[in-house]
């Protein structure tokens, strides 16, 4: 298993604690320090079944400042969250080809 994980947020902290308390040890990714490239982003997406503005964390200051009201297309979207990571909602854990969004922490139960 891989977590794209932000040691700063509560709900990551939790999903990782939730998988290492049902004894897995999965691939911490820090994705704020190394997003995801193009390709990585578009197959978790694929595994999510989710567009790119269902994964954007549009409360954050960066998607306010630069992408609020505009009309983005999906590899605009994509590029903008690869450019700014912190605009991808988190944690997303992925196993094989699955993944889902530890939010709440639970959901990462299905993959265990």
């Amino acid at each position: 298993m891989k977590i794209y994980h932000n040691p700063r947020c509560m709900k990551s902290r939790q999903t990782l604690a939730l998988l290492e308390e049902n004894g897995v040890e999965p691939e911490i990714v820090l994705y704020l320090e190394k997003p995801p490239s193009k390709t990585a982003l578009k197959k978790i997406l694929k595994m999510l079944n989710l567009k790119p503005e269902q994964l954007l964390r549009k409360g954050e200051s960066i998607y306010k400042e630069k992408f609020k009201g505009k009309d983005l297309s999906t590899a605009e979207l994509i590029d903008a969250m690869i450019e700014y990571p912190k605009l991808i909602e988190r944690p997303i854990v992925v196993k094989g080809d699955q993944a889902v969004i530890g939010r709440p922490p639970e959901n990462v139960l299905t993959l265990i």
